[in-house]
């Protein structure tokens, strides 16, 4: 699978130059891609003025999602400030080239930022599909909630003990191979931003890609990018650079992903837990 990944600057509560700038980003891709992904709120950069900024769910963004979508035969997603329902969301959409979309509303919110007090939290995690691969896509703030991101290990009914090679035989199987992060994470905390990537690829045995803006919002905050692509065993794979916009398309190995996971099973081994 091909993955694009687009790194650029906000326009600060400006929907239509944002929607401009990505439209001839996106128009200038040649390589053919699966994912395109882009940053969180990338129509307005991360605003708590969601009464100024925001839009209906169904509203004039998801209908360029499509158009792009189809245009470039890809999926494509990255999230924006929605109304619904009299409620604020930071919504992640997930759109196809046939015009068919899912959503995810971020579920931890900036409480430091007090993006709690303005928008509604979600409760439901997305696996959306391309050809054979599973995708997880989160927001932000959600990659310092190592549980919520979790990759679940399904066993099918056999116990850990009897169950020595099944990733090998197909009785047991993850809920993703891939995770994503689209956000809005300014660089006085770029730190951990790189680190906690890195440790969610690791412990959760998949590709992990995270898509971050650069440049100066609003507030003055300062982002510098560090968008990457990293793959299971933890390594970097991608080249995009900090505070630089940046257009990279990475392919990720689906036999490369299966081929570690079955010399190096630690799903087998994995805790059972539910989130309430």
């Amino acid at each position: 699978m091909k993955t694009t990944i687009i790194q650029t600057s906000l326009h600060w509560e400006n929907r239509e130059k944002n929607i401009a700038h990505f439209d001839n980003l996106i128009s200038s891709i040649k390589e053919r891609t699966n994912l395109i992904i882009l940053p969180e709120m990338f129509t307005t950069g991360f605003s708590m003025n969601p009464e100024k900024v925001s839009e209906p769910s169904n509203g004039g963004t998801l209908k360029w999602l499509k158009q792009k979508a189809k245009e470039k035969n890809c999926v494509i997603t990255g999230s924006v400030a929605v109304e619904e329902k009299g409620n604020y969301y930071n919504r992640l959409f997930w759109v196809n080239e046939s015009g068919e979309y899912k959503t995810y509303d971020k579920r931890h919110l900036f409480r430091m930022a007090k993006e709690d007090t303005h928008y509604t939290a979600g409760s439901k995690k997305l696996i959306a599909k391309i050809n054979d691969w599973n995708i997880c896509p989160l927001v932000c703030y959600d990659l310092r909630f190592p549980v919520w991101s979790r990759n679940r290990f399904d066993l099918k009914g056999e116990s850990r003990q009897s169950a020595v090679g099944s990733e090998q035989s197909g009785v047991g199987s993850w809920e993703y191979d891939v995770l994503i992060y689209v956000a809005n994470w300014p660089e006085v905390r770029n730190y951990p931003w790189k680190q906690l990537l890195i440790a969610r690829a690791i412990e959760n045995q998949c590709y992990v890609i995270g898509v971050n803006r650069i440049g100066k919002d609003g507030n003055d905050f300062s982002h510098s990018g560090d968008s990457v692509v990293i793959n299971p065993r933890g390594e970097i794979i991608s080249v995009t650079k900090a505070n630089e916009e940046s257009i990279e398309t990475v392919f990720l190995d689906k036999n490369y992903l299966e081929e570690f996971r079955t010399i190096f099973p630690v799903g087998l081994d994995s805790d059972f837990f539910e989130l309430k």
